[in-house]
């Protein structure tokens, strides 16, 4: 089981939580590949860590669906399947809505040139094909809206949403276009107006577009 070496050690204090993040990090980007056996001493001594904190990831893991763990046989990451864009796209798109409506009232100029700044590195990315680059800054762009919103819950639902939005994307070789940098201008200009009802569309349709263009590609 090949595992990088190039990482940051997770700190003692916070090794289930930092374990997880990186093994999950390592599922979502294919270094960690669908149908791979995990060895947990392997993991440990990658991470540094007890096998303990280990354990309580891989359990976590397999809660939000990233591995299957079977008794006495071991663990291994799930498989991707393509079709889950159509479960996993709509309520991601209801709550990337509602955020977007949420965050209008705790908009502040910070937060709208912190947007502005990211939907044009966004669009440099697009520009220069960096199509990998493009989605980690795409997730940024929508995060800021999310974390404006200022919701805990909402926030717990989008990150478990997004982790396997974020990994389909990037297994299936999802490519954002230039129609996201203009959707992306207007949801800003539309929080910036206070209309909620329009911004809760455009964040909707951003989102839902995304299946009928993979379905074109991908055939589902």
């Amino acid at each position: 089981m090949p595992i990088p070496t190039d990482h940051s050690k997770p700190v003692r204090t916070s090794a289930k939580e930092s374990a997880f993040n990186q093994i999950q990090q390592w599922i979502i980007d294919g270094t960690l590949k669908p149908g791979e056996k995990l060895n947990d001493s392997e993991l440990a001594e990658a991470l540094g860590v007890s096998r303990t904190p280990i354990r309580e990831s891989l359990q976590l893991l397999e809660a939000q669906g990233f591995v299957v763990m079977y008794p006495s046989k071991g663990t291994q990451v799930t498989e991707v399947e393509k079709e889950s864009i159509k479960e996993l796209l709509p309520p991601l798109a209801a709550l990337q809505a509602l955020s977007a409506e949420l965050a209008i009232s705790n908009l502040t100029d910070e937060i709208t040139n912190k947007l502005e700044q990211t939907n044009k590195r966004f669009a440099d990315a697009i520009h220069s094909e960096n199509d990998f680059q493009a989605l980690k800054i795409d997730e940024e762009f929508h995060q800021i809206i999310v974390d404006a919103a200022n919701n805990s819950y909402i926030d717990n639902m989008v990150a478990y949403l997004q982790a396997h939005v974020r990994r389909l994307f990037f297994h299936q070789s999802i490519i954002l276009t230039e129609q996201s940098i203009k959707e992306h201008d207007t949801i800003i200009q539309l929080m910036k107006d206070g209309n909620e009802v329009a911004v809760s569309n455009i964040m909707r349709q951003n989102w839902l577009r995304a299946i009928e263009e993979f379905k074109s590609v991908k055939k589902i």
